[in-house]
């Protein structure tokens, strides 16, 4: 059975993912996409800049093309295989984490607006999140 990120989960993944960026005084847009790369929640901290929409939306897209962390990606590219910056729709910077139910990638989760270490983590927040609500049967 195909399993689907839910709007309202897309929510409870961003807002942990918010909890988190506010208990650490961070600015910062978050991006929820569904399994074929399409946005289906997107927030912006009043504060965070307009550049970071664009960059969320792609780190959440390319965890879920690729079905891993964009951090893989990135640390690719600090040893130089720069060749990986060719491939379509691949955004080589931490803050994009493919979400899953069941071991099944249902969406991914973006930020952008911190370090992109400080992003990961945001992400992986929501992420957790996620996990949290299915395994648990929450709404």
């Amino acid at each position: 059975m195909k399993r689907v990120l839910t709007l309202e989960q897309a929510k409870a993944v961003a807002a942990a993912a918010e909890t988190f960026a506010d208990s650490h005084n961070f600015k910062v847009v978050i991006a929820v996409v569904d399994d074929g790369g399409h946005l289906l929640y997107l927030q912006r901290d009043h504060e965070a800049q307009f550049g970071s929409v664009e960059v969320a939306i792609g780190k959440a897209c390319s965890a879920v093309a690729f079905r891993r962390p964009t951090a893989a990606w990135e640390e690719r590219l600090k040893e130089g295989r720069y060749a990986y910056l060719m491939m379509p729709g691949l955004v080589g910077l931490q803050g994009g984490v493919p979400l899953k139910i069941g071991g099944q990638v249902v969406g991914g989760i973006g930020v952008s607006g911190v370090t992109s270490q400080d992003d990961e983590r945001i992400a992986l927040a929501g992420a957790d999140r996620l996990l949290t609500i299915t395994e648990g049967n929450e709404a």
